[in-house]
């Protein structure tokens, strides 16, 4: 059967349309980004940013990262979440339980990746770590076996340590965790505990009048965002009372606290891209399970112990991971 003219022209042009179809690339992924930092210099922002690059994706070709900054304002970053779920980005990466909740509470529907402080079971985020049963899976940075670890520590630098103070979120998913692990901790190295409760409602300046009067001999903050904004403060409360202190994030100790034993949050940030490179390739968030911190860290500042009047023993030098002169 002979073509006409009419007929050839109409296959061209539907073969032309499919060429062009073909040639032309598939728009970037949006994602969406969230925290309470402030924008210009957020070191979990940049460790995401290169998880991604390290997987392909370049930044306005395959995929468009849009952040949104709180700027440690929780009535902004509400209105904020808001903003960012009606945009429909395909995947909203949070910061921290602050960020998490808002998006949630705006009714999200899309995947949400999170790297989370607490323990988002008991934060009510997921149903489990192995199946999070929601749009929601993440990197939790919570490992109970940790808090043991950093009263080990505190003996072994202080080995007459008798009495340990705990500054707490109680508000923080996990706390109550945290809190039974330090408890178990200290029974077994023979320490009293004394826990204080610093809600964020509280002020830092009421509180730790009665950790001075505790006479313990140390301190321990459960870390968590909150928490960590009072670093430099109970550092400067830390050296006035020559009772050192130990968390579970590294800024604590560049803040001028004695030590920190916990995740690399860097590490854990960077990590999320892979979630979002699997949802974006098809995963659902229900079967990427939550996990825990893959690196953990010691942090020792020498500067830190030298104005405690604390000399820090070469065996334990040796196990830091940085040391900070």
């Amino acid at each position: 059967m002979r073509l006409n003219t009419s007929t050839w022209l109409l296959v061209f042009m539907l073969l032309a349309t499919f060429w062009v179809a073909e040639a032309q690339p598939a728009a970037p992924a949006r994602i969406g980004w969230i925290s309470n930092d402030r924008g210009g210099n957020s070191p979990m922002f940049d460790a995401f940013r290169d998880g991604m690059r390290e997987l392909g994706y370049v930044e306005g070709r395959n995929v468009i990262i849009e952040p949104h900054w709180g700027e440690g304002s929780n009535e902004r970053l509400e209105r904020l979440a808001v903003e960012l779920v009606r945009s429909s980005p395909q995947v909203i990466v949070t910061q921290g339980g602050p960020a998490t909740y808002p998006v949630v509470h705006a009714g999200a529907t899309m995947p949400i990746v999170f790297g989370f402080s607490g323990d988002p079971v008991e934060g009510k985020l997921v149903e489990s770590f192995a199946r999070p049963g929601r749009n929601l899976t993440g990197v939790s940075l919570l490992s109970l076996e940790l808090v043991g670890k950093r009263m080990e520590l505190l003996k072994e630098v202080i080995p007459a340590l008798k009495r340990v103070a705990i500054l707490a979120n109680p508000q923080h998913p996990g706390e109550q965790g945290e809190l039974h692990a330090s408890k178990s901790a200290a029974k077994q190295l023979g320490l009293a505990l004394e826990y204080f409760q610093l809600p964020v409602t509280a002020k830092l300046d009421d509180t730790l009048p009665a950790v001075a009067k505790s006479r313990s001999g140390a301190i321990v903050v459960f870390p968590d965002a909150y928490m960590m904004r009072l670093s430099e403060r109970i550092a400067e409360f830390a050296v006035k009372n020559r009772t050192p202190a130990i968390s579970g994030w590294a800024s604590f100790a560049d803040d001028g606290n004695l030590m920190t034993y916990g995740p690399n949050l860097r590490d854990s940030y960077k990590r999320l891209a892979y979630y979002v490179d699997r949802i974006l390739n098809g995963t659902k968030p229900t079967a990427l399970p939550v996990e825990l911190p893959m690196k953990i860290e010691l942090v020792i500042n020498l500067r830190a112990a030298k104005q405690l009047g604390l000399t820090i023993s070469q065996s334990v030098l040796y196990r830091a991971d940085r040391v900070i002169k």
